[in-house]
């Protein structure tokens, strides 16, 4: 099961965090901080699973972003890896090459399509146009 879901830029800032896991409010900044560090301390020719406290992280860079996900021991590392690469080509679907800027600028519609994907921490949808369909409905409901 996925515990969370963090999406953050190479200077260490959260441009999205997501939990699945009940963490109170003020120990997500340090487990963000512990996380982000393990991760960007790392080299580009180390494995993206790793290790940390009670649970795994699997991450993935795309250019500027790196996608962190923390699951517990008894996931599949490959699937998640898979996953986070899927959540990128449905965003670079939606948003045409996707960038920081429009994470930033588009976050509900980030978090609608990672809630199509993910419900409690478990991948419910992994095809692209069914994922995509509300969040179309929605930009054709804006335009009228």
């Amino acid at each position: 099961m996925i515990k969370f879901f963090l999406m953050v830029n190479k200077q260490g800032q959260t441009r999205l965090s997501k939990y699945y896991e009940h963490v109170e409010i003020n120990k997500r900044t340090p487990l963000e901080t512990e996380v982000i560090k393990s991760c960007l301390s790392r080299s580009s020719e180390q494995c993206s699973f790793i290790e940390y406290k009670d649970f795994k992280l699997i991450y993935r860079q795309y250019a500027a972003l790196f996608i962190v996900v923390g699951v517990n021991d008894t996931e599949n590392e490959m699937a998640i890896y898979e996953f986070i690469h899927n959540f990128v080509e449905v965003l670079d679907e939606y948003f045409s090459r996707v960038s920081e800027l429009d994470i930033m600028f588009n976050l509900d519609k980030v978090h609608i399509i990672l809630d199509e994907m993910l419900l409690n921490g478990c991948i419910v949808e992994t095809n692209r146009s069914r994922i995509l369909a509300p969040l179309l409905i929605l930009d054709k409901m804006a335009e009228s």
